[in-house]
Protein backbone atom coordinates (compact mmCIF):
# COMPACT_ATOMS: atom_id res chain seq x y z
CA UNK A 1 0.00 0.00 0.00
CA UNK A 2 0.86 3.69 -0.87
CA UNK A 3 2.45 5.25 2.19
CA UNK A 4 2.46 9.20 2.98
CA UNK A 5 5.66 10.73 3.81
CA UNK A 6 5.37 12.90 7.07
CA UNK A 7 2.03 12.05 7.51
CA UNK A 8 2.12 13.70 11.07
CA UNK A 9 2.73 17.05 9.60
CA UNK A 10 -1.00 16.04 6.85
CA UNK A 11 -2.62 15.55 10.00
CA UNK A 12 -1.43 18.87 11.36
CA UNK A 13 -2.74 20.55 8.11
CA UNK A 14 -6.16 18.70 8.54
CA UNK A 15 -6.66 20.13 11.55
CA UNK A 16 -5.56 23.14 10.62
CA UNK A 17 -8.19 23.53 7.61
CA UNK A 18 -11.19 22.49 9.94
CA UNK A 19 -10.42 24.95 12.44
CA UNK A 20 -10.17 27.41 9.45
CA UNK A 21 -13.89 26.24 8.55
CA UNK A 22 -15.18 26.73 12.19
CA UNK A 23 -13.87 30.07 12.27
CA UNK A 24 -14.94 30.89 9.01
CA UNK A 25 -18.94 29.79 9.90
CA UNK A 26 -18.71 31.59 13.33
CA UNK A 27 -17.25 34.91 11.71
CA UNK A 28 -19.98 35.31 8.87
CA UNK A 29 -22.51 36.48 11.35
CA UNK A 30 -20.23 39.44 12.14
CA UNK A 31 -19.78 40.52 8.61
CA UNK A 32 -23.42 40.19 7.78
CA UNK A 33 -24.36 42.03 10.78
CA UNK A 34 -25.72 45.26 9.29
CA UNK A 35 -27.61 42.97 6.92
CA UNK A 36 -29.16 41.33 9.09
CA UNK A 37 -30.23 43.53 11.77
CA UNK A 38 -31.68 45.87 8.78
CA UNK A 39 -33.45 42.95 7.37
CA UNK A 40 -35.05 41.71 10.91
CA UNK A 41 -35.45 45.00 12.61
CA UNK A 42 -32.89 44.17 15.68
CA UNK A 43 -30.39 46.71 17.79
CA UNK A 44 -26.93 46.38 19.76
CA UNK A 45 -28.71 44.61 22.34
CA UNK A 46 -30.95 41.97 20.06
CA UNK A 47 -27.48 41.30 18.45
CA UNK A 48 -25.38 41.13 21.94
CA UNK A 49 -28.18 38.55 23.14
CA UNK A 50 -27.74 36.29 19.68
CA UNK A 51 -23.87 36.50 20.25
CA UNK A 52 -24.53 35.59 23.54
CA UNK A 53 -26.56 32.88 22.96
CA UNK A 54 -24.22 31.23 20.70
CA UNK A 55 -21.45 31.61 23.44
CA UNK A 56 -24.01 30.28 25.64
CA UNK A 57 -24.35 26.92 23.64
CA UNK A 58 -20.70 27.16 23.21
CA UNK A 59 -19.90 26.69 26.78
CA UNK A 60 -22.35 23.42 26.75
CA UNK A 61 -20.74 22.42 23.95
CA UNK A 62 -17.62 22.60 24.98
CA UNK A 63 -17.93 21.37 28.69
CA UNK A 64 -19.53 17.70 27.14
CA UNK A 65 -17.47 17.63 23.48
CA UNK A 66 -14.17 16.82 25.41
CA UNK A 67 -16.04 13.97 27.21
CA UNK A 68 -17.28 12.76 24.26
CA UNK A 69 -14.19 12.92 22.26
CA UNK A 70 -12.29 10.71 24.84
CA UNK A 71 -15.22 8.10 24.95
CA UNK A 72 -16.00 7.85 20.94
CA UNK A 73 -12.06 8.40 19.79
CA UNK A 74 -10.50 11.70 18.11
CA UNK A 75 -11.64 9.94 14.27
CA UNK A 76 -15.55 9.36 14.91
CA UNK A 77 -16.05 12.58 17.71
CA UNK A 78 -14.70 14.88 15.17
CA UNK A 79 -16.48 13.71 12.34
CA UNK A 80 -19.48 13.89 14.11
CA UNK A 81 -19.02 17.74 15.32
CA UNK A 82 -17.92 19.12 12.02
CA UNK A 83 -20.92 17.69 10.41
CA UNK A 84 -23.26 19.07 13.39
CA UNK A 85 -22.12 22.48 12.59
CA UNK A 86 -21.82 22.78 9.17
CA UNK A 87 -25.68 21.50 9.46
CA UNK A 88 -25.79 24.24 11.90
CA UNK A 89 -24.47 27.26 9.28
CA UNK A 90 -26.50 25.89 6.39
CA UNK A 91 -29.72 26.51 8.76
CA UNK A 92 -28.70 30.30 8.99
CA UNK A 93 -29.71 30.80 5.64
CA UNK A 94 -33.46 29.81 6.38
CA UNK A 95 -33.60 32.19 9.60
CA UNK A 96 -37.38 34.55 9.26
CA UNK A 97 -36.40 36.51 12.46
CA UNK A 98 -34.92 37.22 15.90
CA UNK A 99 -35.66 33.80 17.50
CA UNK A 100 -35.04 31.24 14.58
CA UNK A 101 -31.69 32.98 13.66
CA UNK A 102 -30.78 32.68 18.02
CA UNK A 103 -31.86 28.94 18.00
CA UNK A 104 -29.46 28.46 14.68
CA UNK A 105 -26.55 30.66 16.12
CA UNK A 106 -27.67 27.99 19.54
CA UNK A 107 -27.52 24.97 17.35
CA UNK A 108 -23.86 26.15 16.12
CA UNK A 109 -22.60 27.15 19.44
CA UNK A 110 -23.06 23.62 20.61
CA UNK A 111 -21.17 21.65 17.77
CA UNK A 112 -18.65 23.84 16.79
CA UNK A 113 -16.45 23.23 20.01
CA UNK A 114 -15.76 19.83 19.44
CA UNK A 115 -13.13 21.03 16.87
CA UNK A 116 -10.84 21.94 19.79
CA UNK A 117 -10.68 19.05 22.49
CA UNK A 118 -10.53 16.74 18.99
CA UNK A 119 -7.22 18.78 17.79
CA UNK A 120 -5.51 18.53 21.08
CA UNK A 121 -6.38 14.71 20.80
CA UNK A 122 -5.30 14.19 17.63
CA UNK A 123 -1.96 16.36 18.60
CA UNK A 124 -1.14 14.48 21.54
CA UNK A 125 -1.54 11.19 19.72
CA UNK A 126 0.66 12.29 16.58
CA UNK A 127 3.28 14.79 18.25
CA UNK A 128 5.85 14.88 20.95
CA UNK A 129 5.84 17.56 23.88
CA UNK A 130 8.68 19.50 22.17
CA UNK A 131 6.75 19.72 18.96
CA UNK A 132 3.89 19.92 20.46
CA UNK A 133 3.15 23.70 20.55
CA UNK A 134 4.19 24.08 17.06
CA UNK A 135 1.38 21.89 16.15
CA UNK A 136 -1.05 23.11 18.20
CA UNK A 137 -0.16 26.47 16.35
CA UNK A 138 -0.68 25.19 13.37
CA UNK A 139 -4.10 24.39 14.21
CA UNK A 140 -5.12 27.30 15.93
CA UNK A 141 -3.71 29.99 13.09
CA UNK A 142 -6.61 27.93 11.09
CA UNK A 143 -8.96 30.50 13.47
CA UNK A 144 -7.23 33.30 12.42
CA UNK A 145 -7.14 32.49 8.84
CA UNK A 146 -10.56 31.48 9.00
CA UNK A 147 -11.74 34.78 10.80
CA UNK A 148 -9.18 36.48 8.20
CA UNK A 149 -10.59 34.76 4.93
CA UNK A 150 -14.27 35.74 6.26
CA UNK A 151 -15.02 38.94 5.45
CA UNK A 152 -13.85 39.36 1.85
CA UNK A 153 -15.41 35.74 1.00
CA UNK A 154 -18.89 36.93 3.11
CA UNK A 155 -18.96 40.23 1.93
CA UNK A 156 -18.29 38.83 -1.79
CA UNK A 157 -21.13 36.17 -1.26
CA UNK A 158 -23.19 38.41 -0.21
CA UNK A 159 -22.62 41.02 -2.87
CA UNK A 160 -23.56 38.02 -5.23
CA UNK A 161 -26.33 35.92 -3.85
CA UNK A 162 -27.54 38.08 -0.56
CA UNK A 163 -26.31 37.18 3.30
CA UNK A 164 -28.11 33.90 2.87
CA UNK A 165 -26.53 32.78 0.06
CA UNK A 166 -23.22 33.43 2.13
CA UNK A 167 -24.14 30.95 4.93
CA UNK A 168 -25.02 28.17 2.93
CA UNK A 169 -21.64 28.76 0.93
CA UNK A 170 -19.34 28.69 4.52
CA UNK A 171 -22.05 26.14 5.39
CA UNK A 172 -21.15 22.86 2.93
CA UNK A 173 -17.04 23.56 3.57
CA UNK A 174 -17.16 20.91 6.32
CA UNK A 175 -18.48 18.10 4.34
CA UNK A 176 -15.62 18.87 1.83
CA UNK A 177 -13.65 18.39 4.38
CA UNK A 178 -14.50 15.49 6.21
CA UNK A 179 -13.92 12.91 2.91
CA UNK A 180 -10.45 13.63 3.62
CA UNK A 181 -10.76 13.74 7.30
CA UNK A 182 -12.20 10.01 7.62
CA UNK A 183 -9.78 8.82 4.41
CA UNK A 184 -6.23 9.93 6.23
CA UNK A 185 -6.98 9.85 10.17
CA UNK A 186 -6.30 6.86 12.74
CA UNK A 187 -4.00 7.64 14.91
CA UNK A 188 -0.03 5.99 14.25
CA UNK A 189 -0.62 2.48 15.89
CA UNK A 190 -3.50 1.79 14.07
CA UNK A 191 -2.78 4.28 10.74
CA UNK A 192 -2.47 2.64 7.17
CA UNK A 193 -0.84 5.59 5.34
CA UNK A 194 2.31 5.79 8.16
CA UNK A 195 5.09 3.89 6.76
CA UNK A 196 6.65 1.15 9.13
CA UNK A 197 10.30 3.95 9.42
CA UNK A 198 8.35 6.27 10.67
CA UNK A 199 5.72 5.02 12.64
CA UNK A 200 9.34 3.64 14.76
CA UNK A 201 10.43 6.99 14.61
CA UNK A 202 6.99 8.20 16.50
CA UNK A 203 6.49 5.48 18.73
CA UNK A 204 8.88 6.47 21.47
CA UNK A 205 7.56 10.18 21.42
CA UNK A 206 3.92 10.57 21.17
CA UNK A 207 1.10 8.70 23.34
CA UNK A 208 0.98 4.78 23.48
CA UNK A 209 -1.42 3.05 21.94
CA UNK A 210 -3.76 2.11 25.10
CA UNK A 211 -3.83 6.03 25.50
CA UNK A 212 -4.74 6.85 22.18
CA UNK A 213 -7.99 4.31 22.36
CA UNK A 214 -11.20 5.85 23.09
CA UNK A 215 -11.48 5.58 26.85
CA UNK A 216 -14.48 4.06 28.33
CA UNK A 217 -16.83 6.06 30.68
CA UNK A 218 -15.37 4.42 33.94
CA UNK A 219 -12.01 5.68 32.92
CA UNK A 220 -12.66 9.26 32.25
CA UNK A 221 -13.63 10.75 35.44
CA UNK A 222 -14.99 14.14 34.90
CA UNK A 223 -15.81 15.00 38.84
CA UNK A 224 -11.98 14.02 38.92
CA UNK A 225 -10.78 16.09 36.22
CA UNK A 226 -12.81 19.20 36.76
CA UNK A 227 -11.13 18.49 40.06
CA UNK A 228 -7.69 19.31 39.13
CA UNK A 229 -5.87 22.84 39.73
CA UNK A 230 -4.69 22.46 36.18
CA UNK A 231 -8.13 22.37 34.59
CA UNK A 232 -10.14 24.31 37.15
CA UNK A 233 -7.25 27.57 36.76
CA UNK A 234 -7.46 27.39 32.63
CA UNK A 235 -10.92 27.11 33.17
CA UNK A 236 -10.42 30.83 35.10
CA UNK A 237 -7.91 31.92 32.99
CA UNK A 238 -9.86 31.49 29.63
CA UNK A 239 -12.96 32.81 31.19
CA UNK A 240 -10.79 35.87 31.01
CA UNK A 241 -9.05 36.08 28.07
CA UNK A 242 -11.32 34.08 25.54
CA UNK A 243 -13.55 37.08 25.36
CA UNK A 244 -11.18 39.06 23.58
CA UNK A 245 -10.93 37.45 20.45
CA UNK A 246 -14.47 36.74 20.69
CA UNK A 247 -15.25 40.55 20.59
CA UNK A 248 -12.72 41.04 17.61
CA UNK A 249 -14.45 38.25 15.60
CA UNK A 250 -18.06 39.20 16.08
CA UNK A 251 -17.64 43.53 17.01
CA UNK A 252 -15.03 44.41 14.93
CA UNK A 253 -16.77 44.45 12.06
CA UNK A 254 -19.82 46.18 13.39
CA UNK A 255 -17.43 49.00 15.06
CA UNK A 256 -15.48 49.60 11.93
CA UNK A 257 -18.88 50.28 10.03
CA UNK A 258 -20.39 52.14 13.14
CA UNK A 259 -17.70 54.11 14.64
CA UNK A 260 -14.95 54.70 11.37
CA UNK A 261 -17.88 54.90 8.69
CA UNK A 262 -16.97 51.74 6.63
CA UNK A 263 -19.35 50.02 4.72
CA UNK A 264 -19.27 46.11 3.69
CA UNK A 265 -16.96 46.57 0.73
CA UNK A 266 -14.79 48.37 3.21
CA UNK A 267 -15.01 45.85 5.76
CA UNK A 268 -14.29 42.99 3.17
CA UNK A 269 -11.35 44.73 2.06
CA UNK A 270 -9.23 45.84 5.20
CA UNK A 271 -11.34 43.69 8.54
CA UNK A 272 -9.07 40.39 7.53
CA UNK A 273 -5.42 42.22 8.43
CA UNK A 274 -5.26 41.74 11.64
CA UNK A 275 -5.63 37.94 11.00
CA UNK A 276 -3.08 37.96 9.31
CA UNK A 277 -0.84 38.61 12.40
CA UNK A 278 -2.83 36.32 14.39
CA UNK A 279 -1.61 33.61 11.69
CA UNK A 280 2.19 34.97 12.64
CA UNK A 281 1.27 34.67 16.56
CA UNK A 282 0.48 31.22 16.06
CA UNK A 283 3.09 30.03 14.82
CA UNK A 284 5.87 32.09 15.89
CA UNK A 285 4.50 31.14 19.64
CA UNK A 286 4.39 27.26 18.89
CA UNK A 287 7.74 27.68 17.35
CA UNK A 288 9.49 29.76 19.84
CA UNK A 289 7.78 27.43 22.84
CA UNK A 290 9.52 24.14 21.61
CA UNK A 291 13.08 25.70 20.56
CA UNK A 292 13.16 27.15 24.55
CA UNK A 293 12.67 23.34 25.37
CA UNK A 294 15.29 22.38 22.62
CA UNK A 295 17.58 24.70 24.80
CA UNK A 296 17.07 23.43 28.14
CA UNK A 297 14.14 25.71 29.63
CA UNK A 298 11.94 22.86 31.79
CA UNK A 299 8.44 22.83 29.69
CA UNK A 300 6.72 24.75 32.01
CA UNK A 301 9.20 27.73 31.95
CA UNK A 302 8.93 27.48 28.22
CA UNK A 303 4.79 27.78 27.99
CA UNK A 304 5.13 30.49 30.50
CA UNK A 305 7.81 32.67 28.95
CA UNK A 306 5.42 32.62 25.84
CA UNK A 307 2.24 33.25 27.54
CA UNK A 308 4.21 36.23 29.09
CA UNK A 309 4.86 37.32 25.88
CA UNK A 310 1.53 37.31 24.36
CA UNK A 311 0.19 38.85 27.51
CA UNK A 312 2.46 42.11 27.47
CA UNK A 313 1.46 42.72 24.20
CA UNK A 314 -2.37 43.14 24.83
CA UNK A 315 -2.89 46.33 26.64
CA UNK A 316 -1.81 48.11 23.20
CA UNK A 317 -5.29 47.41 22.26
CA UNK A 318 -6.74 50.11 24.56
CA UNK A 319 -5.28 52.42 21.73
CA UNK A 320 -7.60 51.86 18.91
CA UNK A 321 -10.39 53.88 19.72
CA UNK A 322 -8.12 56.96 20.12
CA UNK A 323 -6.42 56.75 16.94
CA UNK A 324 -7.44 59.22 14.46
CA UNK A 325 -8.56 56.75 11.72
CA UNK A 326 -10.31 53.50 11.17
CA UNK A 327 -6.82 52.26 9.18
CA UNK A 328 -5.17 52.91 12.73
CA UNK A 329 -7.58 51.20 14.67
CA UNK A 330 -7.29 48.27 12.41
CA UNK A 331 -3.29 48.51 12.91
CA UNK A 332 -3.70 48.78 16.57
CA UNK A 333 -6.04 45.59 16.24
CA UNK A 334 -3.06 43.59 14.96
CA UNK A 335 -1.12 43.77 18.17
CA UNK A 336 -4.46 42.23 19.59
CA UNK A 337 -4.59 39.40 17.61
CA UNK A 338 -1.02 38.70 17.48
CA UNK A 339 -0.82 39.07 20.89
CA UNK A 340 -3.74 36.55 21.81
CA UNK A 341 -2.17 34.32 19.32
CA UNK A 342 0.63 34.03 21.42
CA UNK A 343 -0.66 33.49 24.46
CA UNK A 344 -3.44 30.62 23.13
CA UNK A 345 -0.40 28.63 21.36
CA UNK A 346 0.55 27.79 24.01
CA UNK A 347 -2.24 27.50 27.08
CA UNK A 348 -3.81 25.14 24.36
CA UNK A 349 -0.75 22.89 24.97
CA UNK A 350 -1.33 23.06 28.05
CA UNK A 351 -3.83 20.33 28.65
CA UNK A 352 -1.26 18.21 26.81
CA UNK A 353 1.23 18.39 29.19
CA UNK A 354 -0.42 18.02 32.77
CA UNK A 355 -2.95 15.58 31.58
CA UNK A 356 -3.17 11.48 30.75
CA UNK A 357 -4.07 10.84 27.54
CA UNK A 358 -7.43 9.72 28.19
CA UNK A 359 -7.95 13.03 29.75
CA UNK A 360 -7.20 15.43 27.46
CA UNK A 361 -10.28 16.17 25.65
CA UNK A 362 -12.21 16.59 28.74
CA UNK A 363 -9.62 18.71 30.41
CA UNK A 364 -9.83 21.15 27.31
CA UNK A 365 -13.54 20.82 26.70
CA UNK A 366 -13.98 21.94 30.43
CA UNK A 367 -11.40 24.94 29.75
CA UNK A 368 -13.21 25.65 26.65
CA UNK A 369 -15.92 26.01 28.24
CA UNK A 370 -14.85 28.41 30.69
CA UNK A 371 -13.99 30.67 27.86
CA UNK A 372 -17.21 30.38 26.02
CA UNK A 373 -19.06 31.27 29.69
CA UNK A 374 -16.65 34.30 29.75
CA UNK A 375 -17.87 35.18 26.41
CA UNK A 376 -21.85 34.83 27.21
CA UNK A 377 -20.83 37.54 30.04
CA UNK A 378 -19.05 39.87 27.59
CA UNK A 379 -21.06 39.66 24.63
CA UNK A 380 -23.95 40.98 26.97
CA UNK A 381 -22.00 43.44 28.42
CA UNK A 382 -20.71 44.23 25.58
CA UNK A 383 -24.27 44.99 23.81
CA UNK A 384 -25.07 47.11 26.84
CA UNK A 385 -22.01 49.26 26.72
CA UNK A 386 -22.14 50.02 22.97
CA UNK A 387 -26.11 50.82 23.21
CA UNK A 388 -25.52 53.19 26.28
CA UNK A 389 -21.85 54.37 25.76
CA UNK A 390 -19.17 53.21 23.34
CA UNK A 391 -17.04 51.08 22.66
CA UNK A 392 -13.88 52.67 24.40
CA UNK A 393 -14.67 50.63 27.70
CA UNK A 394 -14.59 47.60 25.84
CA UNK A 395 -11.28 48.04 24.18
CA UNK A 396 -10.25 49.22 28.17
CA UNK A 397 -11.24 45.96 29.61
CA UNK A 398 -10.36 43.64 26.88
CA UNK A 399 -6.56 45.05 27.02
CA UNK A 400 -5.96 44.55 30.65
CA UNK A 401 -7.29 40.92 30.54
CA UNK A 402 -4.54 38.34 30.03
CA UNK A 403 -1.88 40.61 32.15
CA UNK A 404 -4.27 39.41 34.98
CA UNK A 405 -4.56 36.11 33.90
CA UNK A 406 -0.83 35.65 33.81
CA UNK A 407 -0.81 36.38 37.22
CA UNK A 408 -3.52 34.04 37.98
CA UNK A 409 -1.81 31.21 36.06
CA UNK A 410 1.80 32.06 38.03
CA UNK A 411 0.27 31.78 41.08
CA UNK A 412 -2.28 28.49 40.62
CA UNK A 413 -0.30 26.57 38.07
CA UNK A 414 3.64 25.67 39.75
CA UNK A 415 6.01 24.20 37.66
CA UNK A 416 5.36 21.22 39.71
CA UNK A 417 1.98 20.43 37.93
CA UNK A 418 3.69 20.00 34.43
CA UNK A 419 4.58 16.50 34.00
CA UNK A 420 8.00 16.74 31.66
CA UNK A 421 7.93 14.46 28.21
CA UNK A 422 4.41 14.02 28.70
Amino acid sequence: MIKIPRIAWVIAFLLFAATLINYADRSAIGVVSVEIRKEFTLDDQDYGFIVAAFMFAYAIGYSLSGYFIDRLGTRRGFAIFISGWSIAQLLHAFAVGKWSLTGFRFLLGLFEPGNFPAAAKAVAEWFPATRRAFAVGIFNAGSTMGSMIAPPLVAWLTYLYGWRGAFIATGSLGFIWLIGWLLLYQPPHKNRWVSKPEYEELKPHVRPPEEAVAASAGRVSWRHVISLRGCYTLILVRFFTDPVIYFIVFWMPAYLRKERGFDLAMVGKYAWIPYVFGDIGYLLGGWLSGKLMERGYSMAKARKTLLLMGASVMPIGILAPMVPSGEMAIAVTCFVTFGHALWISNLLTIPTDIFKGNEVGTATGFSGAGGALGGVVANLGTGYLVQHFSYSPVFWIAGLMHPMSYLILRTLLKDRYFQEGR
